[in-house]
C-alpha cells in the first residue's frame, strides 16, 4: 500500500511538473515584460570594442534599470561599466577612444573604457542628455530644457523652484504648440549647450525663445560640431507658428557667439540629422521636400561645405531614409529604409556618378528584420547594428560590408525565448482597392495545429503613415495575441511606409477609403485559409489604427465576414473636435486639406462619429489621460456613444499614460483586459 502511494504521488508530481512546463512555454505578457532591453550600440574609434546598454525590467517597481556594457567586437566576455540604483545611458566614445561620455542622474559623466575614473562633467539644474563629442575631443554638446529668458543656471534653478513651490498650477500660454505628447510646453524650450570635456560652465549655444532642436524631433543626431570644432550645427523650425509648420532647417553657429546661418532655407519641408563627412568636405542630412507633410519621403542630401551646393544622393530611390552613417574614409554612406515590412541596410557612394541610373549606386547590403543604430569599422570592413524581429527583441549584430556573415554580437534573451518556439511572420499579398497589390503579415501560435480552426485578430497600425514591420514591440506585440490562441493578421494598407511614396500618399484625405478596402480585402483573403474561423474575427488598433476600428464600427457590413469584437486605443473618433484639440495642427491640415471650417467636406465624409447610428459591435475603448496627440476626449465620446446605443462596451483610462501604455504594470493590465475582451466574444 505504501509503495502504491509513493508511485501515485510520483505520478501526480510528474503530471504537475509537465503542466508547469507547458504553461511556461506559452508566451504571455509577463514573459514579454521581463525580457532584457538591449540597445544603443556604439563602436569604439579603433573598431575593437562596442559599448551598449542593457535594461533589466522591474515590474514591481514599474521601471527598467539600464546599465552600460562593453564587449570586444571580435568576441569575448562582456563587462558592465556602470551600476547602482540609477540608470546609465547614451554611451559615446571620445574621438581618441580614451573616454566614454554617458548620462546618469540627469547629468553628463565620462569614464575610462574599463569603467574606472568616473567624472561628473555637468552640474546643470535643468538636466543634461544626448552627449556629442567635438572632433578634437575638447568639448561635449548636450541638450537641456530651459527657461529661454534665463541667461545662467541660477536663473533656471530659481524659475523651476518658483514653479514647483507655487500653489497656482495654472497653465498659461499665448502661442500654439503649447503641449507635446504628454507634457505642457508653455515656457520651457529645448536648447543645445556646450561644456568642456573635463567639466566646467556649460554655455547655451542656441539661446532664444525657440526649440533647437525641435522638441521631440528624434532624428538620431539633431546637433553636431563643425569639423574644426569651432561651431555647432543644429536643427530648428524658423517659422512663427510651429504648430502648423514642418519647416525644420539646419543652422550653423560659431561657438564664439556670432549669428547663426541657415543652411537649408530654400527648403520648406523638414531638414534633419546633420552629419559631416570625416574629411569635412560635405554635410550629409535627411530632408523632406513637401511643406506641412511630416510623412513625405525622407531623402538623403549632400551639401558641399565650401560652396553650399546641394544634391540628393537617393534620387529615384522610392523609400524613406531612416538613419545613416558615413565611413571613416568619407567614401560611403550606409543607411536603413523600410521595404515591405523590413528595414534593410543600404549603401550609397558619397560621390556617386549621377549620369548612371540610381540602381547602379544605391545597393541593398543586408536584411535582418528591422535594422538600426548603424556603426561601421574604421577600415569599412564591418557594420555593427541593432536589429529586431517579430520573434526577438533588439539584439546587436555585425555584418561584413558586402552583406555576408551576419553574426550575433549579443544574445541577452536567446535562452529565455528558446522554450517558447515563437513563430515567424508569414508574408501575405492580396489585391486591395483599385486592384493595387497590398502586403501584410500572418502570425500563428507557437503550438499551431493546421487541423484546427482558430479565431483571428486583425491588428491595424497607427500613423496612418507607418507599417507593421518584422520587429518586436512592447506596446503592440502580435505574439501576445497569437500565443493566446489567435491567428494574427497585420495588414499594411494604403498609407504604409516601405511600399513607395505614392502608396504612402494615398491615405491622406481618404482615411476611410482605399485603406479600409485594402484591409477588408486582406481579411477576406486570409479567411480562405482552412485554419481560420471566419465567424470569429476581431480587430484592434491604436491612434490611426483606433480610427480604423471606429470606422469599422460604423461600416461593419461586409457580406464576406463580420467583426465580432473590437478594441480601440487612443482612436481618432470625431475629426472636427480632434482638429483643434491635438497639438500638431499641421497634421490635420495636411491629412484633411484644411481645418474643419476650411474643408468641411473631408471632415464630414471621414469622421467615424457621423456613422454612430450603425454601431452595434462590442468594443473595448482604452486611452491615456495624458495623451495630447489624440486627446482622451476622443475615447470618452466614443464610449459614451456606445453606451447610449446599448452596445456592449467597456472604457479603460490610464491617468498616468499618454499616447502609449508604457509602464510595466499598466501594460500587463492593458494586455490582460484586451485578451479577456476578445475571449468573451471570440471564445478561442
Amino acid at each position: 500500500m505504501k509503495t502504491q502511494t509513493i508511485r501515485l504521488f510520483s505520478l501526480f508530481a510528474i503530471i504537475a511538473s509537465l503542466s508547469v512546463v507547458t504553461f511556461s512555454q506559452t508566451f504571455n505578457v509577463n514573459d514579454m515584460i521581463n525580457l532584457k532591453r538591449v540597445g544603443d550600440p556604439q563602436l569604439s574609434p579603433d573598431g575593437t570594442m562596442v559599448a551598449y546598454t542593457v535594461g533589466i525590467p522591474n515590474k514591481a517597481e514599474n521601471k527598467t534599470l539600464t546599465q552600460i556594457f562593453v564587449k570586444p567586437l571580435a568576441g569575448g566576455r562582456e563587462r558592465q561599466l556602470t551600476d547602482g540604483k540609477s540608470s546609465s545611458s547614451s554611451p559615446r566614445w571620445s574621438p581618441d577612444g580614451k573616454r566614454i561620455a554617458y548620462v546618469t542622474g540627469g547629468q553628463i559623466w565620462t569614464m575610462e573604457p574599463d569603467g574606472d575614473d568616473k567624472d561628473q562633467i555637468t552640474e546643470i539644474s535643468t538636466g543634461a542628455g544626448n552627449p556629442v563629442w567635438s572632433p578634437d575631443g575638447s568639448m561635449i554638446a548636450f541638450g537641456s530644457d530651459v527657461y529661454p529668458e534665463c541667461r545662467d543656471d541660477a536663473c533656471n534653478k530659481a524659475e523651476a523652484e518658483k514653479a514647483e513651490n507655487s500653489k497656482v498650477k495654472a497653465h498659461v500660454t499665448d502661442r500654439l504648440l503649447f503641449r507635446r505628447w504628454v507634457e505642457w510646453r508653455t515656457r520651457i524650450r529645448t536648447h543645445v549647450f556646450v561644456v568642456p570635456a573635463k567639466g566646467g560652465i556649460a554655455k547655451d549655444v542656441t539661446p532664444g525663445d525657440f526649440d533647437a532642436p525641435p522638441y521631440g524631433a528624434g532624428t538620431g543626431h539633431d546637433y553636431v560640431f563643425t569639423p574644426d570644432s569651432k561651431g555647432i550645427v543644429y536643427i530648428k523650425n524658423p517659422d512663427k507658428v510651429e504648430a502648423v509648420s514642418t519647416n525644420s532647417d539646419i543652422f550653423v553657429a560659431s561657438l564664439d557667439g556670432s549669428s547663426p546661418r541657415n543652411l537649408t532655407a530654400s527648403n520648406k519641408g523638414y531638414d534633419m540629422s546633420p552629419a559631416f563627412t570625416p574629411d569635412g568636405k560635405y554635410l550629409i542630412y535627411r530632408s523632406m521636400a513637401t511643406a506641412g507633410f511630416e510623412a513625405d519621403r525622407a531623402r538623403l542630401m549632400r551639401q558641399t561645405v565650401a560652396t553650399g551646393e546641394t544634391v540628393e544622393l537617393t534620387g529615384g530611390f522610392d523609400q524613406q531614409v531612416d538613419e545613416f552613417i558615413v565611413t571613416a574614409d568619407s567614401n560611403t554612406i550606409y543607411f536603413t529604409a523600410a521595404e515591405r515590412g523590413r528595414s534593410p541596410i543600404f549603401s550609397v557612394p558619397v560621390e556617386p556618378n549621377f549620369r548612371l541610373r540610381i540602381a547602379t549606386h544605391v545597393k541593398k547590403i543586408a536584411t535582418y528584420g528591422s535594422a538600426g543604430s548603424l556603426n561601421v569599422t574604421r577600415d569599412g570592413s564591418r557594420i555593427v547594428f541593432a536589429a529586431t524581429t517579430v520573434t526577438h527583441p533588439t539584439e546587436i549584430f555585425s555584418v561584413a560590408s558586402d552583406g555576408t556573415g551576419i553574426t550575433p554580437f549579443t544574445t541577452a534573451n536567446d535562452a529565455t525565448l528558446a522554450s517558447f518556439k515563437l513563430n515567424k511572420y508569414e508574408d501575405v499579398d492580396w489585391k486591395g482597392a483599385v486592384n493595387t497589390k497590398v502586403h501584410g503579415f500572418l502570425l500563428k501560435p507557437a503550438n499551431f495545429d493546421p487541423g484546427k480552426k482558430y479565431p483571428m485578430i486583425v491588428l491595424i497600425h497607427g500613423g496612418p503613415q507607418g507599417a507593421w514591420n518584422d520587429g518586436w514591440s512592447y506596446r503592440w506585440n502580435p505574439q501576445i495575441y497569437a500565443n493566446a490562441g489567435y491567428i494574427v493578421f497585420a495588414p499594411n494598407p494604403r498609407g504604409s511606409t516601405g511600399y513607395g511614396q505614392q502608396f504612402v500618399n494615398e491615405v491622406s484625405a481618404d482615411w476611410g477609403g482605399k485603406a479600409y478596402v485594402d484591409i477588408m480585402n486582406g481579411v477576406a483573403e486570409v479567411i480562405k485559409q482552412p485554419f481560420v474561423d471566419k465567424n470569429r474575427i476581431g480587430a484592434a488598433g491604436a491612434s490611426y489604427g483606433g480610427y480604423m476600428v471606429d470606422w469599422i464600427l460604423g461600416h461593419n457590413t461586409d457580406p464576406r465576414f463580420k467583426f465580432k469584437a473590437l478594441l480601440s486605443h487612443a482612436g481618432v473618433y470625431n475629426l472636427e473636435s480632434m482638429a483643434t484639440s491635438t497639438e500638431e495642427i499641421y497634421f490635420v491640415k495636411w491629412e484633411f486639406k484644411g481645418m474643419p471650417w476650411e474643408n468641411p467636406v473631408n471632415y464630414n465624409k471621414w469622421s467615424p462619429h457621423k456613422f454612430a447610428k450603425n454601431f452595434n459591435t462590442p468594443t473595448l475603448v482604452t486611452a491615456g489621460e495624458l495623451d495630447y496627440r489624440v486627446p482622451v476626449d476622443q475615447s470618452y465620446q466614443l464610449y459614451t456613444t456606445l453606451q447610449l446605443r446599448n452596445v456592449p462596451s467597456k472604457l479603460i483610462v490610464f491617468p498616468d499614460e499618454g499616447h502609449w501604455i508604457l509602464k510595466h504594470q499598466n501594460s500587463e493590465f492593458f494586455y490582460n483586459n484586451a485578451l479577456d475582451w476578445f475571449k468573451t466574444y471570440l471564445k478561442p
